[in-house]
């Protein structure tokens, strides 16, 4: 008996111990598959940064048919990673996203031509097809027509715009003169499928001024207002940018701890490490903390959207410092 009393208290004690050293559980949204867009979050689970911080980080890969806002608005997830176009418009329509922190610094999206089309300059899009994603991507080129004053209904005078899917097959096959690319993964598919550099012209939006903000940290605003989840979340993007930071330093490395973690066995060494150089490039600069100038051209960006913005008015409160200012 007494043996089953001690073993019992024992059991009690280890349930109870257990309960008390538990790591805070974080349940985070990708915006897209596994691959080194997400390398900084990957690397710190795997280097131990959010076990070290107390947590316990489930990382969801996304996926053609997966929106962040919506997996976030039906308890999903608690944080989301998503562009800030899609958070805005989804913020106006209801789901009350505000971004907590913004490790990537600049933009990788761009749009890239063949040289052969004879495209040298912005000037040279009339009359052109133009490959565009959707889904929410589509903003920052409608508000960079609307800013160049070229209609996107075709014609001589504008531009007729090809729905792309996410690949850069209307470039390869010629059914657009220039198509949608990431710095880091579709401009590097062209150049596989084997057309050169020195047959391609880019357009960074970055460099031409309607750069949006991309892969920032979203949470649902009620959540703010606890200050337990506050400092969960100020553990998880401290962590999470401890990731980032190694990731620049250890970029094979960093690497190969996600092709560890994709499941579909789809991505291959060379073009996750060719993409770890590219992400290094957008994250550097970054403490995590969103800069209210980027955010701010941001927002005008969507605004300009001609008869059709994105947002249709300035939001409030969809950003917050309290969330990295609150990091210790």
């Amino acid at each position: 008996m007494n043996k089953l009393l001690l073993g019992a208290a024992a059991l009690a004690f280890g349930v109870a111990g257990g309960v008390a050293q538990a790591a805070d559980t974080v349940n985070l949204q990708l915006k897209w598959v596994t691959q080194a867009q997400f390398a900084g979050y990957y690397v710190a689970k795997d280097k131990g940064f959010y076990d070290e911080a107390d947590l316990d980080v489930n990382i969801k890969p996304g996926g053609p048919d997966i929106a962040p806002p919506q997996v976030i608005a039906g308890g999903g997830a608690d944080v989301i990673v998503d562009w800030m176009p899609s958070a805005l418009a989804s913020r106006e329509k209801g789901v009350p996203l505000v971004n907590i922190a913004q490790p990537f610094k600049t933009s990788g999206m761009m749009l890239t031509c063949r040289k052969e089309t004879g495209i040298t300059s912005p000037d040279d899009f009339k009359g052109r097809t133009l490959g565009v994603w959707f889904f929410g991507n589509e903003y920052p080129f409608l508000s960079w027509m609307s800013k160049l004053q070229i209609p996107t209904s075709g014609g001589a005078e504008g531009v007729s715009v090809l729905k792309q899917g996410f690949n850069v097959d209307p470039l390869l096959q010629k059914q657009a003169d220039c198509v949608s690319t990431m710095t880091y993964n579709e401009y590097w598919q062209i150049i596989d499928a084997g057309i050169p550099e020195s047959e391609l012209v880019v357009f960074k939006y970055e460099e031409q001024g309607v750069a949006t903000q991309e892969d920032g940290l979203y949470v649902l605003e009620e959540n703010l207002k606890d200050p337990a989840f506050v400092d969960k979340m100020a553990r998880f993007v401290a962590a999470s940018m401890k990731g980032w930071d190694y990731a620049r330093e250890n970029p094979q490395e960093a690497a190969e701890i996600v092709l560890e973690n994709d499941a579909t066995g789809a991505q291959t060494e060379k073009h996750q490490v060719r993409m770890m150089g590219e992400i290094n490039k957008l994250t550097a600069g970054s403490d995590g903390k969103l800069d209210p100038a980027d955010y701010e051209r941001t927002v005008d960006t969507l605004l300009s959207g001609g008869s059709d913005p994105v947002i249709t008015k300035k939001p409030e409160g969809a950003w917050t410092h309290a969330v990295v200012d609150a990091i210790k």
